[in-house]
């Protein structure tokens, strides 16, 4: 091949003769292509259909609120001969909306537990059982006349939540080739931004967000549970958590054999691999991993990405849209609608943008994005009595945040900590990110209607702060990861307590 001086591409990538940066992007697209195998995009799609099961869950109950409150209502009054009072409705539907979240922030602390006791993929199908079970209990509530079987349903599932969009993200980014690994982890926000449209439609009153219907919507994320179980057992381990985990050098090559197909392409990344295992230790403690130099910056910058993506107003949005629409539309429900439609749209979007613009531009065109919105929104909140034309004006709004977040924050939030950490360390990473991203949507579940009522528009100003917050410390601080090897990307923590803001490869700045 004479675009690889006569060695093919095999040899030529063996010897490491071709630096990223002096392909031609022909040739760079052609060894990212022939990297995919049926093997790897189904293992890659098998897991995210746990992603697809909490889209579903978060955007089913949106429309028919107002529904499964009266059933709530319903339930106390068979049992007490008196409605509940309109406070401690509120109160309740409140709790069995964020009840998801808080379920997931508990379930965020077995991550480590499991990933590294039972591998990537078989902690997977394990916690799914947790999906089948929540389920059935919200979809059994309305037989048992028993809101408090919802609410325990829904707590279940959040346990699920929580492991699940922690594994989903460290198994796709260790199966994945490196120069395709922020695309492939985009998917499983792209899978949970089909579940919420999906939900969404579900839960429309036309569909099944009726009396009648809604325990049986409140099931269907059973269909793509046993599909994974039917699916992934045939999908292999994840070869670095077999080599550098388990030391099992023969299994994990096996594994990456059935994942690119091809001998030639194994070799380097073994080396690869068993160069980051040289580096590292075989475990560390969570009490290590907060107190080590080397993950002190990551540890911050997980933090602030995290934190800034869900509490930059995006999760109060999805959650309550239909509500704060409802005050200006009739047809408030075909809104938030669109609001899923828009969503799943940027998702993919920055699937196609991930391998090419780098997860530093996108994140700080993301939140630089979102903190103009939210001034807008505040704008526009505080005038639309007086002028009413500015509805539509609010909306487009709505839609510009939403295209703003899963434009980088979104997706990005919940894989950058696989990035930026060894293999001992990253299972407890992906666990702190779950635990950061779980608990701010439950806070902000939780205190987003009543800030509302406070705070009216000027509630969006709070938004705004966090997302220029996070916007100038990613600036500041966040290396470039895009097609850099785990190895490389740790190697720049390693015995420091900083990271330099500029280096040889110039990846601290825009390209």
């Amino acid at each position: 091949m004479g675009g690889f001086g006569g060695l093919g591409m095999g040899e030529a990538v063996r010897r490491g003769l071709y630096h990223r940066r002096n392909w031609s992007h022909r040739q760079l697209q052609y060894i990212c292509l022939s990297r995919l195998t049926a093997t790897l995009l189904t293992s890659i799609l098998a897991v995210v259909l746990g992603s697809l099961q909490i889209g579903y869950h978060t955007g089913n109950v949106n429309a028919p609120a107002k529904i499964i409150e009266e059933f709530f209502n319903h339930t106390w009054r068979a049992r007490h001969n008196q409605s509940m009072p309109d406070h401690s409705l509120t109160l309740l539907w409140s709790l069995s909306v964020s009840i998801k979240d808080f379920g997931a922030l508990l379930g965020s602390l077995g991550v480590k537990y499991v990933a590294d006791a039972y591998g990537r993929r078989n902690s997977i199908l394990i916690v799914n059982c947790l999906s089948v079970v929540g389920a059935g209990l919200m979809s059994a509530s309305k037989a048992c006349q028993s809101f408090e079987v919802l609410i325990l349903g829904r707590l279940v599932f959040g346990l699920f939540c929580g492991l699940v969009m922690s594994l989903n993200p460290l198994y796709i980014q260790e199966v994945s080739p490196t120069h395709l690994r922020g695309a492939f982890a985009t998917l499983n926000q792209v899978s949970f931004a089909s579940g919420i449209l999906v939900g969404m439609v579900a839960g429309l009153e036309t569909v099944l967000g009726t009396e009648h219907h809604w325990a049986m919507m409140l099931s269907l994320s059973i269909v793509p549970a046993l599909l994974q179980y039917l699916v992934l057992p045939f999908c292999p381990e994840s070869p670095r958590y077999l080599l550098i985990n388990r030391r099992e050098e023969s299994e994990a090559e096996a594994a990456l054999l059935r994942l690119r197909g091809s001998s030639e392409k194994v070799f380097s990344e073994l080396e690869e691999m068993k160069d980051e295992a040289a580096h590292t230790h075989t475990g560390v403690t969570i009490h290590e991993f907060f107190k080590k130099g080397r993950y002190k910056q990551p540890i911050i910058i997980v933090l602030i990405i995290n934190l800034g993506s869900q509490l930059s107003g995006f999760n109060a949005i999805i959650n309550y849209s239909t509500r704060v629409f409802q005050a200006k539309f009739d047809q408030a429900k075909y809104l938030t609608l669109g609001v899923g439609a828009v969503n799943l749209t940027f998702t993919l979007v920055a699937f196609f943008l991930m391998e090419r613009a780098g997860r530093r531009r996108l994140l700080l065109t993301g939140f630089i994005s979102i903190a103009v919105c939210n001034l807008l929104m505040t704008i526009v909140d505080s005038v639309v009595h007086l002028v009413p034309e500015l509805g539509s004006m609010q909306v487009l709004l709505v839609f510009c945040l939403i295209s703003a977040y899963e434009l980088g924050p979104g997706p990005i939030s919940w894989f950058i900590g696989a990035e930026l950490f060894d293999q001992p360390a990253r299972p407890i990473a992906m666990a702190f990110t779950s635990m950061l991203n779980w608990g701010g949507k439950f806070v902000l579940a939780l205190l987003f209607p009543p800030l509302l009522k406070v705070c009216g528009a000027y509630v969006y100003l709070l938004f705004m702060v966090v997302a220029m917050v996070a916007f100038v410390f990613t600036w500041v601080r966040l290396p470039e990861t895009k097609g850099r090897t785990f190895d490389d990307i740790a190697e720049e923590f390693r015995g420091a307590e900083g990271i330099p803001l500029h280096n040889k490869a110039g990846f601290n700045t825009f390209p």
